[in-house]
C-alpha cells in the first residue's frame, strides 16, 4: 500500500476509498518537481490530500512558500496530472497550512542543509 512507498505521505482521502490508484498517483505525481528545491511535489509532501468523489477529484496543496514562483504551474501541472490517471475533471484547493521541512520524506530531511 502506499504507505511502504512514501513514509510520509499524509492521509489522503484516496487512500481509504481506493487504495488501488494511489501508486500510480505516486509515480505519477512524482514527476513534478519544485523548480527551486530540486525535489518532488512527493517527496516535499506538498500534496496534502486527494479525494475522489463521483463526479469528481479535489487535490488539497500546498507550496514551499505562498509566494513560490513556480507556484501556478506547479498546481496547474499537478491538477492535469491527476486528471490524467483517474480520467475524471480535478480541482485544486490551496491548503490553509504552512510547508514545513518535517512534512518531506524522513530519509531527505537529514540531507537537506538548511536546518
Amino acid at each position: 500500500m502506499a504507505e511502504s512507498v512514501i513514509p510520509n505521505l499524509p492521509d489522503w482521502k484516496i487512500i481509504q476509498t481506493n487504495p488501488e490508484k494511489v501508486n500510480d498517483l505516486i509515480e505519477g505525481l512524482s514527476g513534478i518537481t519544485d523548480p527551486e528545491m530540486g525535489l518532488s511535489i512527493i517527496q516535499l509532501g506538498l500534496v496534502r490530500d486527494i479525494e475522489l468523489k463521483p463526479d469528481n477529484v479535489l487535490i488539497t496543496m500546498i507550496l514551499t512558500t505562498p509566494y513560490c514562483p513556480y507556484g501556478p504551474s506547479m498546481l496547474e501541472s499537478t491538477r492535469k496530472k491527476v486528471e490524467t490517471i483517474l480520467t475524471i475533471p480535478t480541482s485544486i484547493n490551496y491548503g490553509a497550512i504552512s510547508w514545513e521541512p518535517g512534512m518531506m520524506e524522513k530519509d531527505l530531511r537529514d540531507d537537506w542543509g538548511l536546518f
